[in-house]
């Protein structure tokens, strides 16, 4: 792929295998589906080329499907089928329209695992359906990956009861688990078959996670299409490197442990976490604070104008941090040469990638750049 963010992402993921080492990818949330409400689109062909450019595995699952999702089950598997093992299928179903049934026709055909999404099919995880699905995920060994990220109540208590009830099941917690990470972290060293995926943007999020999870509890994720792959990839490795994680924890975080769960492995220890990383440079702090509020802008679908301009008032190219400083003026500059309309089965312009590519910089200025 040529897109101008996938060939920028790959300069600053090349930089962090230079610092960390090898590791293999492997996307643990891509999606597929054409009728989703949200608007956004991605066919099967269209995963596997982002993968491919990525050089990445990825575990895939149908995006919402407002009737029903057997068929869009059956795509995931003949998808996967196709993939030369680049794929590995969930199947996506709805506690309240016949989901014991549906998962277990599923696993029984080659599925690997069970998504669920308690904002799409309004459901809470205490219900008894859940329950029935956990116990199934037990029974065969299987991860279950649930959406808890924005738009949804706190559900991080029934989830770690159910984790304490299955312990065989592993269950992972999408999108950084904003829902419920501020006590959540506390709770994670006693419960290892609970598990946190990093399909998310926001660097605050991102430093508690990677600085007091343990890491062999976060599993690496882009949310194609929400996210791309390599870009995903080239960010949230950089916070796992500034949060103080080592060459053997990013490893395992990028792809090594959500392979070892798949397999029906026991997962890998891969030590503890980190703790709290050394202050943010202040002339950086407010770059940081200018970025994510212009990105925030963009997730309403609003003007980033404004707040990207202050940023680059605040860029201190004499300091510290003035090669990162450079960097992030170059990525802020690639944003407004790539501003516009948004490309076709998107909500946002290409320009917000680099801009939450200058803002991660900005948060991780000691990790090394291109």
């Amino acid at each position: 792929m040529n897109e101008p963010i996938e060939v920028e992402s790959r300069r600053w993921l090349e930089a962090i295998r230079r610092q960390a080492g090898p590791f293999q990818l492997f996307d643990t949330h891509t999606h597929f589906g054409r009728n989703d409400p949200d608007g956004y689109r991605q066919e099967p062909a269209e995963l596997l080329a982002v993968l491919e450019a990525a050089d990445a595995r990825a575990v895939t699952f149908p995006m919402h499907e407002p009737d029903g999702y057997r068929e869009a089950n059956d795509r995931a598997l003949a998808a996967a089928a196709e993939s030369d093992g680049r794929l590995v299928p969930f199947c996506r179903v709805d506690p309240h329209d016949g989901a014991l049934a549906e998962a277990t026709r599923c696993l029984d055909a080659g599925a690997r695992g069970i998504k669920l999404h308690p904002r799409a099919e309004q459901f809470a995880m205490h219900e008894p359906a859940v329950g029935d699905l956990v116990a199934l995920a037990d029974e065969r060994r299987v991860p279950v990956l649930i959406h808890a990220g924005r738009g949804i109540p706190a559900l991080g208590s029934d989830t770690v009861e159910l984790t304490e009830r299955y312990r065989d099941a592993r269950l992972i917690l999408a999108h950084a688990a904003v829902s419920d990470i501020a006590w959540l972290w506390r709770l994670m060293p006693d419960h290892p078959n609970l598990f946190i995926d990093t399909s998310w943007w926001n660097p605050a999020d991102f430093m508690l996670l990677f600085g007091f999870v343990p890491p062999g509890q976060i599993l690496w994720a882009s949310d194609s299409p929400y996210g791309q792959p390599t870009f995903s990839a080239a960010t949230h490795l950089r916070f796992a490197l500034a949060a103080g994680l080592g060459p053997e924890a990013l490893a395992g975080i990028a792809g090594g442990q959500i392979e070892r769960l798949l397999a029906g492995e026991e997962p890998a220890d891969l030590g503890p976490p980190p703790g709290p990383s050394d202050p943010l440079d202040p002339a950086l702090d407010r770059v940081v604070s200018h970025l994510t509020t212009a990105v925030g802008r963009a997730m309403a679908e609003g003007e980033m104008t404004e707040s990207v301009a202050l940023a680059r008032l605040a860029l201190d190219f004499e300091g510290d941090h003035a090669a990162a400083c450079e960097a992030i003026s170059g990525l802020l500059d690639l944003a407004d040469e790539h501003d516009g309309p948004p490309p076709p089965g998107r909500r946002f312009p290409r320009s917000v990638h680099f801009v939450i590519l200058a803002l991660t910089v900005a948060r991780t200025p000691d990790v090394a750049l291109p």
